[in-house]
């Protein structure tokens, strides 16, 4: 935990000292795309800059476990021989995951909305079912 804490300064840092516009040294196509994408829309402070950064490396680490899965059996030998997931699917598992919650924390702004705020998937959930009865809250 203190690892990602660390990673999270370096990356507020780096948006800081170079300026949020630049895409950070390291981004393959995947994160300089979204880099790009996010910040030709919308101005972020250098908070939401360093989310960003996160965010564009999950969308780089989830593009190489793709490369890596594709034509690849979805089981391989586990240690006595018997099958098993390929580890890559819980690794993709996890990465998307990491980039739900970590693009929910940057609370870009719908269509229609002036101001993002972060979303809770259980209160989404929650407003959906207080709505499915004729529509009255």
């Amino acid at each position: 935990e203190r690892f990602a804490g660390q990673a999270l300064l370096c990356a507020w840092w780096h948006a800081w000292r170079v300026g949020v516009r630049r895409a950070p040294s390291g981004l393959a196509t995947a994160g300089k795309q979204l880099w790009h994408a996010v910040m030709a829309e919308y101005g972020l402070a250098p908070h939401e800059a360093a989310i960003l950064v996160q965010v564009c490396r999950c969308a780089d680490r989830l593009d190489v476990i793709e490369a890596g899965l594709a034509g690849a059996e979805l089981t391989v030998a586990g240690s006595t021989g018997q099958p098993k997931a390929h580890p890559l699917l819980a690794e993709q598992r996890a990465q998307a995951r990491l980039l739900e919650s970590l693009s929910r924390a940057l609370s870009i702004p719908l269509p229609g909305e002036d101001v993002g705020r972060r979303r809770s998937p259980t209160a989404a959930e929650a407003a959906r079912q207080r709505w499915r009865g004729n529509g009255v809250a």
